[in-house]
Parts: C-alpha cells; structure tokens; sequence
C-alpha cells in the first residue's frame, strides 16, 4: 500500500510536464499580453487566478514559467549528467594523472559560489536560458563527476569488467559498454535530484534578476513582482510559491522513489 501511494509522485510529474509541454496549444491568455485596465483584477471565467500587476493572466504565466523552469531544469540535469559522468568513468577507470587532474578540477570548480558564477556569466554573455544553463551544469558537474568516480572504482575490478578486459576489448569500449549500464542507478538519482535543485538555483537568480528576462513569465519573477505587490493583491506572491513548492516537492519525490526501486538491498529484501 506505500508502495502503491509513492506512485503519485511520478503521476504528478507527468501530469506537470504534460501541462507544459501543451501550454502552446491549450486555450490559455497570451502571458505576455497586458491590460492596464484590468490591474489586479479579481479571478473570473476568463482568468481564473485573476491578473497580475499589468493585466497579464496569472494562470497563464504560471504555466509558462514551470515550462521555463523545467526547461531549464532538465537541460541542465542532462548536460551536467553527461559531462560528469563522462569525467568521473574517465577519472575512475584510467587512474593515475587522470584521476588526479579531474578530481582536482572539480574541487576548483567547488570554490565558486553558484551565485558568483551566475553573475560572471551574465555579465560577459547578458541573462536568459542559455547562460543559465551552462552555468548551473558547472556548478552541478562536480556532483556527477564525483558519484561516477565512486561508482566506477567499485565495479571496474568486478570479474565481468575483468572479463571483457581479457578479451581484448579497448578502454573506451569497456567504459561505454560495460561500466556505464552498472552505474546508470546512482547516475540516475543524481539526475533527479540535480533537477529539483536547478529549479530552485534558477528561481532564486531569476529573483535576482540574474535569470529569465523580463518580460518572459518566470516564477521567480513571480515571487520578486508578487512581493512588491502584495499589499495590493497578496496571492500575486502565493500562487507562484505554490507553484513551486509543489514542483520541488514532486521532484524530490520522484528522487526518493527511484532511490529505494534502484537500490540493491531493497531489491533483494523485496525478493
């Protein structure tokens, strides 16, 4: 039965990421279209959550802006998976000089504060997505790198790495075909996790005003105009904040569920 009801989790992400990807093609306001008229309007048939400091619909912001997050989010999961990743079998498996320069890298990169790095890069390249994305990879590659590393010096003495090594196969092929697959577990808690942990990174720059350009929806936008709001209309700050609670909390869930399904011990104990 807790098993069953862990499920939701994964229901919810679906359900989120589902709503996202149509946001173009539902029956929604444009969440840039303003209407001075309509300031702080109350909720109605046409905007149920009502409308923001400019008119503009807050549904229909709130939408877009998960969809910018996730955007954001997964692209940065992904990129910083597959460097880390990358560098951590390469690292664990080769040892020596290898091991020693990556592990030392990413300890370099640990020395910079997310928030410092974020500012840099919007000064050299301007905000947005794609500054954002590179640099919060960079700050979550150490992560990957160093669970890779861990992971590869467990298996590469196992007797089937051992095998495939006596038959000659090349070290690019034993780290792709062989050691990747028996990783992919911890990999794959990391992505999740990374996910979760880039939303609330991009939300927090993005209320810095280090993030998504106004005046594109994003919810940390949300909450910065939403605070400045609130003794006008105080659910201008609530409902982005619900928003992403409820992302954070369903992305967090996700991660503790394919936590216990990919560790051995409960797979074992299940048996």
């Amino acid at each position: 039965m807790k098993r069953s009801l862990r499920l939701i989790w994964p229901a919810l992400l679906l359900l989120i990421a589902v709503i996202c990807l149509a946001a173009p093609v539902l029956n929604l306001s444009d969440p840039l279209k303003m209407s001075m008229g309509q300031r702080f309007a109350a909720p109605s048939y046409a905007f149920p959550l009502g409308q923001d400091e400019m008119g503009r619909d807050i549904l229909s912001r709130l939408i877009f802006g998960m969809r910018i997050s996730l955007f954001i989010a997964l692209s940065t999961a992904i990129l910083s998976g597959i460097i880390g990743t990358a560098l951590g079998i390469f690292g664990g498996y080769m040892r020596g000089f290898s091991e020693i320069i990556t592990l030392r890298a990413m300890d370099v990169v640990l020395c910079f504060p997310p928030l410092l790095l974020a500012m840099l890069a919007v000064t050299l390249y301007g905000p947005g997505p794609m500054t954002l994305i590179p640099v919060l990879s960079a700050v979550f590659v150490p992560g990957f790198t160093r669970i890779a590393y861990s992971s590869v010096l467990t298996v590469r003495s196992q007797d089937y790495v051992e095998a495939v090594r006596a038959m000659g196969a090349s070290n690019g092929h034993i780290m792709l075909k062989t050691i990747l697959p028996n990783i992919m577990g911890p990999i794959l808690v990391q992505v999740s996790f990374v996910t979760a942990a880039a939303v609330v990174l991009e939300s927090g720059l993005s209320f810095l005003g280090l993030g998504v350009v106004p005046p594109a929806p994003s919810l940390g936008l949300m909450i910065g105009t939403g605070g400045a709001a609130i003794a006008h209309q105080p659910m201008l700050l609530l409902w982005p904040c619900l928003a992403l609670v409820a992302m954070i909390l369903v992305l967090n869930g996700v991660c503790d569920l394919l936590r216990d399904w990919l560790d051995p011990r409960n797979a074992a104990r299940g048996a």
